[in-house]
């Protein structure tokens, strides 16, 4: 009898150290990464895409492209236009040039029709003092007197063509200078509309933004595709984090920063640990998610914390997942 009692001492003892043991674990969830769905930046006919799911692909790696002939001819287009600006602008500014250098010849016209004068008025003094002495006929000082008024005309001519010369190139230059300027407005538009297309047919290529796993694929090539369509999906899977739910009890003892403890459970009691940080912590309470256990078992209010983990690739997106604070 005595023995029976001291056996059922040890099983109470058992049964009061099983109800005191700890709990595993202070939070459960499902593991999460950060994914991307790549779209297309560009309409046209998908002419390749280099990639499957389940591929790992580098960041800034080219793995498709859209078809850009159309962007292609219309850049040729806009560069034949430009051309022929380019030329419509040298031909204004040699007529310009054209008007200067006539300017310049009537200007170097004045010039030696006035050196001419200057030397027939000192023939006329010379020859007014031969004549003076009459050592000369009176009618050369005439002949001289003649040149001197025929030259006087010339130059008075030349100054007026000179004036009307420089008011016309004025003009001129006014006229020309605001179709030079019209021609580089218009070379500054398709300047821009090149710049446009250039961004548009870069935009065709297929780029991976970061390193990841490819998850899923929506097209294949061949297929049309328009601008802002989903072309395929990568995550990050190297960097993984899992959202779990506490109760505000257990909310005063976890911080941002804090280390942690997280396991991912495999089923059939296979666990495999992890050191994680706590990088997330919600500032809203929201009602317990219906497969989510806490510490409480499940509180009404429960707050959502991202605790990120160092995948070594045993840890997949929706996996279950346990945490210790």
């Amino acid at each position: 009898m005595k023995k029976i009692m001291i056996m059922a001492g040890a099983a109470l003892m058992m049964l009061a150290a099983c109800g005191k043991k700890e709990k595993a674990f202070d939070a459960t969830g499902t593991f999460e990464a950060t994914e991307v769905t790549i779209s297309a930046k560009a309409t046209g006919e998908l002419k390749s895409l280099d990639v499957t799911e389940g591929q790992t692909v580098e960041g800034g790696t080219q793995v498709g492209r859209i078809d850009t002939y159309q962007l292609v001819l219309k850049k040729q287009q806009l560069e034949t236009q430009r051309g022929q600006l380019q030329a419509s602008k040298r031909q204004l500014s040699s007529n310009r040039s054209a008007t200067s250098s006539q300017q310049l010849d009537l200007n170097k016209q004045l010039s030696s029709i006035q050196q001419q004068i200057a030397n027939a008025q000192r023939e006329r003094q010379r020859y007014s003092e031969l004549v003076r002495d009459g050592a000369v006929p009176r009618k050369q000082l005439d002949d001289i007197d003649n040149q001197i008024k025929v030259l006087n005309r010339q130059l008075e001519a030349t100054r007026d063509q000179l004036r009307s010369s420089n008011a016309a190139l004025a003009e001129q230059g006014k006229g020309i200078g605001a179709q030079i300027d019209g021609i580089d407005a218009q070379i500054a538009g398709i300047d821009a509309q090149q710049r446009q297309l250039d961004d548009q047919i870069a935009n065709a290529d297929v780029v991976v933004p970061y390193k990841g796993t490819v998850l899923e694929k929506y097209v294949e090539q061949g297929e049309f595709v328009s601008t802002g369509k989903p072309l395929f999906k990568v995550a990050d899977v190297d960097n993984m984090f899992i959202r779990a739910y506490v109760t505000s009890a257990q909310l005063q003892g976890i911080k941002v920063g804090q280390q942690c403890k997280v396991f991912a459970d495999y089923g059939d009691g296979q666990r495999k640990e992890y050191p994680g940080t706590v990088t997330w912590i919600s500032s809203r309470s929201e009602f317990t998610p219906k497969t989510i256990l806490t510490d409480n078992e499940r509180a009404d209010l429960v707050y959502a914390v991202k605790i990120a983990i160092k995948n070594d690739g045993y840890v997949k997106i929706g996996m279950y997942g346990e945490v210790k604070f």
